[in-house]
């Protein structure tokens, strides 16, 4: 699982060497100019979604769209039925060329996920529901079906493991991206304890 970090192209220029980072993550939040590096778009949601913003950032982004893994439609933190309902009107925010993918949250496990209809899903949410076997199961589901899994707000080393195990695709953490020190620890972190490759725990003799 690789990083997408939310930072200026400046910062990006040194960050890129470390093999945990692949790209950018590029919000309405911050706005930061594209680094010309694979990268997602977030929709800053968690705080407050923009739409003047996040359409802005879509038209300067048009260009580059070739390097681009997923869009982030708006969702509703914690929601997981009024997320969908916005997802149902998604072309009104985002134009059917992108990438786009649903923002999981709260109850959707409940709830009919449109696999078909999405490049690939973010995994937002609650803590406590992140921490869920549900939240598995639909990380399990989305990679059978060969989708992008990406999962927001990923900032320590158990939380990194724990996706990464699963066969995540990218993450990001709004404090990785603030402090250097939280990327070094977690790199410092899985040199120490490397994360379990698929069939570590299985015996040879059951792999015959």
């Amino acid at each position: 699982m690789k990083l997408l970090i939310d930072t200026s192209p400046a910062s990006m220029v040194e960050l890129i060497k470390e093999d945990l980072v692949l790209g950018q993550l590029i919000t309405p939040l911050t706005g930061y100019s594209d680094a010309g590096l694979p990268y997602g778009i977030d929709n800053g949601a968690f705080t407050r979604f923009n739409k003047k913003e996040f359409t802005r950032i879509l038209t300067r982004q048009d260009n580059a769209m070739d390097r681009c893994l997923f869009v982030a439609i708006p969702d509703i933190v914690g929601n997981a039925r009024r997320t969908l309902e916005i997802w149902r009107n998604r072309y009104n925010l985002c134009p059917p060329k992108w990438p786009m993918a649903l923002v999981a949250q709260d109850g959707i496990e409940d709830l009919d996920i449109p696999w078909e209809e999405m490049k690939a899903i973010f995994i937002g949410g609650t803590t406590l529901w992140k921490d869920s076997k549900c939240v598995v199961d639909i990380v399990k589901t989305a990679k059978t079906l060969g989708l992008h899994v990406h999962v927001g707000r990923v900032n320590t080393l158990p939380r990194y493991k724990h996706f990464a195990a699963l066969g995540a695709d990218t993450c990001d953490g709004s404090g990785i991206a603030r402090f250097s020190h939280m990327l070094k620890e977690l790199k410092e972190g899985l040199e120490a304890q490397p994360v379990p490759e698929l069939f570590d725990n299985i015996p040879q003799e059951d792999l015959v």
